[in-house]
């Protein structure tokens, strides 16, 4: 008897650890995680079927960045339909300055440095996905892509036409060369 006591206390024990597990698991958000995973060689399937894959470099509050061999992407959490190569870690961004840097103010910075881009649309097939261009403006939620030819400069006379993309529509920005963002 004093067994199927113990066996019982034992179980509730089990029990009790594993809803403990299981709400602390429920308070994880997605960029704790992926900043756990920081410096690990991850794959991000986009809802539009393209994938990335490379070293996670930054995760922020609404964007993550990769760097592959010779590109950064930037891809906005809502472009992605799942992870692969990410770890159990999760680490909390302890500045509250940075949990508050968000997607505009990563391509207010774009917009500054003149960055030629690939853009990618978020549910465009990914064979008609692709825009080439360089941000002329930032929205609260939304940006001006001039488009142009890839490798040209942005110049009037080079400029296509203006594409105006909701940030919601974005499904990753691809640097033209290596250390754009």
């Amino acid at each position: 008897m004093e067994a199927q006591f113990a066996e019982g206390e034992r179980l509730a024990l089990d029990a009790e650890i594993s809803e403990r597990a299981r709400a602390e698991t429920a308070s994880v958000a997605l960029a704790d995680r992926l900043r756990g995973s920081l410096e690990s060689h991850v794959a991000v399937h986009l809802v539009c079927g393209r994938v990335f894959e490379g070293t996670l470099s930054h995760a922020g509050a609404d964007a993550l960045v990769l760097n592959e061999m010779r590109h950064q992407v930037l891809i906005p959490y809502g472009a992605v339909a799942s992870y692969a190569g990410l770890g159990l870690v999760s680490v909390a961004e302890s500045s509250q300055v940075r949990r508050r840097i968000g997607l505009a103010h990563a391509l207010r910075g774009l917009a500054r440095d003149r960055a030629e881009l690939g853009v990618t649309l978020r549910h465009m097939p990914e064979s008609g996905s692709g825009l080439a261009g360089v941000i002329d403006r930032v929205g609260s939620d939304f940006l001006d892509l001039a488009l142009v030819t890839p490798g040209e400069s942005r110049r009037a006379s080079q400029v296509r036409q203006i594409a105006t993309i909701p940030f919601a529509a974005l499904g990753a920005l691809r640097s033209w060369s290596a250390g754009e963002f």
